[in-house]
């Protein structure tokens, strides 16, 4: 019961990290949605046969988290929760591609296994860079600088209450464990069998509470638009950001930056 109620709280504290004050808070939300999108892309790009170059681009969450003040434990934390889904579906890749890419020694890489590797690589970067913008942005102001940067107005919105409503599903999963727990004797009550109704009960006084949530802004005057407060105009240091970050993303992608470390470590030994 307990954990619920924090794993959710827990949820809430990356807005509260977004509410510091540092030289990364202080960038403007649409350079830092844009710098995070091009950092995805660049991290996609990469062919699933390399993941060594990967590993320079570790540089960008890093930068983010060390000068935003983010604790790099809660960030782990959240991207070791659905690293079980990423394991499964990579751990079918060594088992279908054995074909025989390279050699170290006596031991023979397969391409199953460097695919694997490399799934893994990007899932912890695109997704410590996700969590680092919402912790160092604030997830009202991302939705607010999709929204000025053409987005369609529904999709920002449907953003926003997925969000907004994932603490309402927390609050409804908190009450009803309390709930069991309170009228649980012994082990009676606490057995596998009784999620399957749980869930269904979850779903019902979810929607139910939703609804309330929604007549209660119709009542407030909510038309189907968020007014969101008018973005400041980006100034120069904001576009430096946005230019050296990209600039360096696509530096690393089109030079091997690991192979020539080996190659030159190789000289020196």
């Amino acid at each position: 019961m307990g954990s619920i109620g924090s794993s959710f709280f827990d949820i809430g504290h990356l807005d509260a990290l977004s509410s510091k004050q540092t030289p990364v808070h202080r960038v403007d939300s649409r350079v830092k949605v844009l710098t995070t999108l091009c950092f995805i892309v660049v991290v996609v790009s990469f062919h699933k046969y390399d993941p060594a170059r990967l590993a320079p681009l570790v540089i960008y969450p890093m930068a983010i988290m060390v000068i935003g003040r983010i604790p790099f434990s809660y960030i782990l934390k959240k991207v070791l929760i659905a690293s079980p889904f990423v394991l499964f579906v990579a751990l079918f890749n060594p088992i279908l591609d054995r074909n025989p890419v390279m050699e170290l020694g006596s031991f023979v890489i397969s391409g199953g296994f460097l695919s694997f590797t490399s799934i893994l690589v990007k899932y912890v970067l695109t997704v410590s860079a996700g969590l680092a913008l919402i912790a160092c942005t604030g997830f009202d102001a991302i939705c607010s600088a999709l929204s000025g940067m053409g987005v369609p107005t529904a999709f920002t919105i449907q953003l926003l209450f997925v969000y907004r409503y994932i603490f309402v599903l927390g609050e409804e999963a908190a009450r009803m464990a309390r709930a069991r727990a309170l009228r649980s004797f012994g082990d009676r009550g606490m057995g596998i069998g009784v999620y399957g109704s749980m869930l269904g009960q979850l779903l019902f006084r979810t929607m139910d509470r939703a609804q309330r949530i929604h007549l209660a802004m119709m009542c407030r005057g909510f038309d189907g638009k968020i007014r969101y407060n008018s973005p400041k105009g980006i100034c120069w240091s904001d576009w430096i950001f946005l230019g050296g970050w990209c600039g360096l993303f696509v530096l690393l992608r089109s030079y091997d930056f690991p192979a020539w470390l080996g190659r030159e470590l190789g000289r020196l030994i």
